[in-house]
């Protein structure tokens, strides 16, 4: 009493400044001294407490609720994990009810489970790596069955001519093609020009197709620009290209028929082909008009069966 005579300061107006400091901190904290807590008090406790914290919280208020009698409450905690999303989850019902425990499978994965493959780019490295490995894999999962390959492609050359790729990428998928086991089935679905016209020759005997509107083109080899070369290396390079075009020619007369020299004097410009120009010089063995006609391409599987292999679960 004494230090608040010499401070000015009457006991009431201490009691005074003391609750307000209180409701202050009260405040500070997100709730007022005494009361229930507020909105901003219990959005701070769910950030600091995590999710344990809040579902704890949300049982706890479940259970003080008022229930009419024959009406049984969930158990909050079981719906939220159940509701969770985890991989391992499982729900009554709702949109969980189809819920697949993978990922749905790609394009090329769907072809490839088919046993089709799909050349539609030109000759690159990348291509030819991709399809000597599905070659390989398909060889491998089961030996002896047939493998449909389907043609778009301009070959080692873009549409205009200019080259992209090397001879020996489309040599390198022939090789693989005979390296395997199964028969490997050709559809050209569009144009199949240069080394992709020999890839379309190349397949099972009576097993090669195109379609009514496809179009096929054969062309010597080409190379590409290389710039100032001395003379010594341009011979050499001539010595490649004439061994690749050898090459060619030695394929083409083994599945069409033809002699060598017969084939070399056909491409010596570019020689188009349609359907029935290619089915009378031996690179196709029938015009597929309707897949209802001629069971050349490989059967898919049912819509069920995708749902069952890729773990979706119907209740």
């Amino acid at each position: 009493a004494g230090r608040a005579a010499e401070c000015g300061q009457s006991e009431s107006e201490r009691e005074s400044m003391r609750g307000v400091s209180v409701k202050r901190e009260s405040l500070r904290l997100g709730a007022p001294a005494g009361g229930r807590p507020c909105l901003r008090a219990e959005r701070t406790a769910r950030r600091e407490g995590g999710t344990s914290a809040f579902r704890a919280r949300a049982a706890a208020r479940g259970e003080q609720l008022w229930v009419p009698p024959g009406l049984q409450l969930p158990n909050m905690k079981e719906e939220t994990w159940m509701n969770s999303g985890a991989p391992a989850s499982a729900s009554s019902g709702g949109y969980d009810e189809h819920r697949a425990s993978t990922p749905p499978p790609d394009l090329p994965s769907i072809l490839l489970d088919a046993r089709i493959l799909w050349l539609g780019m030109p000759i690159v490295s990348a291509v030819s790596e991709l399809i000597i490995a599905q070659l390989l894999y398909l060889q491998y999962k089961d030996p002896g069955r047939d493998i449909y390959m389907y043609i778009n492609s301009t070959g080692t050359c873009r549409a205009d001519g200019s080259v992209v790729g090397f001879e020996t990428e489309a040599t390198a998928i022939y090789d693989t093609m005979n390296y395997v086991g199964s028969d490997v089935c050709t559809v050209n679905c569009g144009v199949a020009i240069g080394q992709s016209c020999v890839l379309l020759a190349a397949g099972a005997k009576g097993k090669r197709a195109m379609l009514p509107h496809a179009t096929a083109m054969l062309h010597q080899p080409r190379v590409p620009a290389t710039g100032s070369r001395q003379a010594i290396e341009i011979a050499i390079k001539n010595r490649e290209v004439q061994s690749q075009k050898r090459d060619m020619l030695s394929i083409l007369s083994r599945h069409t028929g033809h002699s060598e020299e017969k084939i070399d004097k056909d491409i010596m410009r570019p020689f188009y082909m349609q359907p029935k120009d290619a089915l009378d010089y031996g690179i196709i063995d029938a015009v597929v008009e309707s897949k209802r006609v001629e069971d050349l391409i490989g059967q898919v599987k049912s819509s069920d069966q995708w749902d069952k292999e890729a773990g979706l679960v119907a209740k």
